[in-house]
């Protein structure tokens, strides 16, 4: 098994968050988390648009718990007008996408 991790970095009203390791059920709702508060944030800066990008080239394993969690924040991004996209994605995740219809919401 290959553990989850993230890093959050922020760059000119981007914040990056990077995730690396396995994304299943038993490691999405961390992501889910750390993605919903990064929102939550970005709804309350006043000056210019905040954008997210998860940068998931690290990722060796995603599951549709994992999908549900970039799932959930674009839904939450949509709905307070923050870009969100999802970038780096490995060839199978790139073919999970494609295969699920997400690719052309979360890319």
């Amino acid at each position: 098994m290959d553990p989850l991790h993230l890093t959050t970095s922020r760059d000119d009203g981007t914040v990056t968050v990077s995730v690396s390791g396995e994304l299943d059920i038993a490691t999405a709702e961390v992501l889910r988390g750390r993605l919903a508060r990064l929102l939550r944030e970005a709804g309350h800066v006043r000056n210019g648009t905040l954008s997210l990008v998860v940068e998931v080239s690290g990722l060796s394993f995603i599951d549709a718990a994992g999908l549900g969690a970039l799932v959930s924040a674009q839904n939450q991004a949509m709905s307070q007008d923050t870009p969100l996209r999802v970038t780096g994605a490995p060839p199978s995740m790139r073919r999970l996408l494609r295969i699920t219809g997400l690719d052309a919401h979360l890319t």
